[in-house]
């Protein structure tokens, strides 16, 4: 005799309002089947209204933790449509503001990881060294969580000295904050043995169920977007994927925690290589034709598809986020894994299902 229990979309653990069905063996889980929609905006349908600049602001609310990046990926999709090269410099500062997104999101979710323990010490350690990161992105966009800095054709604000004095300031302090709470998420005896051997992906399966970013890069698959041809510039500032093999959750919390030391080495050789010129293009016109523009966001690829007719407004917006290409993933490893450990093996796909559902 099975049971069959609800997870969610209420629990004390979830960040987000991800809802499974449980089917348990006393208390070994052997079937999960999700359940989506609770946070439904339309927000697809609802760029019909806006023209393709204020489409900008839409995409950077699908989610508040990389809404940077969101706003990056769609503005260059769109000028794909144009055709249009944007200042060098440009790219720069969306590579360093990308990356600082990348590094907050990290630190959060190393947060409600250590919550998802009963570390709650550690969870208010992790948002605490969190708060500098988006200090210095608010003195930067004027914005603490939307950021609202690319503009197609370029970005909307240019780095001063001061800014990228107080840049390089903060990352030395965040660079020796993470050296403390590595010590804690590798080396801790209680972390290592809930998450060493738990819910573990083959890196065939991982490749064949499509899953995407650190989740994907845990099974061993060295796969990052921001090796890509659409971003060439991290070629040029010594980018390396984080890979590790066992695929289990162990290896996932080690994926993010490493790459919190890879954004903060590709931030300070941005700087470096930081060049002069414009910040933007002068874009004429309306957008025609169609585009695909994909980004390696802090959970995984998002894809984003945009279609012009020749109007102000985009005819088509379609968005492929990394949370929807985990989730098969994810109940791919439930089965085998006891009730108390699901919400540890639901968090180390990083769920967001905010983006997911739009």
């Amino acid at each position: 005799m099975t049971t069959v229990i609800p997870f969610g979309p209420q629990h004390p653990v979830l960040p987000e309002p991800v809802s499974l069905k449980l089917e348990l063996d006393n208390d070994v889980v052997v079937g999960a089947l999700p359940s989506l929609g609770y946070v439904h905006r339309g927000l697809e349908k609802f760029i019909d209204t806006k023209d393709y600049n204020q489409t900008t602001y839409i995409c950077e609310r699908i989610c508040g933790i990389c809404s940077a990046l969101h706003g990056i990926t769609y503005t260059k999709a769109v000028e794909k449509l144009f055709d249009v090269e944007v200042p060098e410099r440009a790219e720069y500062i969306r590579v360093i503001v990308g990356e600082l997104n990348r590094v907050h999101s990290h630190l959060l979710w190393l947060g409600l990881f250590a919550d998802g323990f009963g570390f709650e010490s550690l969870f208010y350690e992790c948002w605490k060294y969190r708060e500098p990161v988006l200090d210095v992105l608010e003195r930067i966009c004027g914005n603490r969580v939307i950021h609202s800095i690319s503009r197609v054709g370029g970005v909307s604000k240019d780095l001063t000295k001061e800014q990228i004095d107080m840049i390089l300031k903060m990352l030395d302090t965040v660079e020796s904050q993470v050296k403390d709470l590595e010590k804690v998420f590798v080396n801790n005896y209680t972390v290592k043995k809930r998450t060493v051997g738990l819910a573990t992906m083959s890196k065939q399966l991982a490749y064949e169920a499509g899953t995407v970013g650190p989740t994907l890069r845990g099974s061993g698959v060295s796969s990052d977007l921001r090796e890509s041809a659409d971003w060439d510039i991290y070629r040029d500032l010594g980018f390396k994927p984080v890979v590790e093999k066992d695929g289990d959750c162990y290896s996932r919390t080690l994926v993010r925690v490493k790459e919190l030391y890879e954004s903060i080495k590709i931030i300070r050789n941005a700087i470096s290589k930081l060049p002069n010129g414009d910040i933007a293009t002068p874009i004429k016109g309306f957008p025609t034709g169609e585009a695909i523009m994909r980004t390696e966001q802090p959970r995984g690829e998002v894809v984003y598809y945009v279609k012009g007719n020749g109007t102000k407004n985009l005819e088509r917006l379609k968005i492929r986020t990394p949370t929807f290409a985990n989730i098969p993933s994810l109940l791919l490893t439930l089965p085998g894994v006891k009730l108390a450990d699901v919400p540890i093996v639901v968090l180390t796909i990083d769920p967001c299902i905010s983006c997911t559902e739009r």
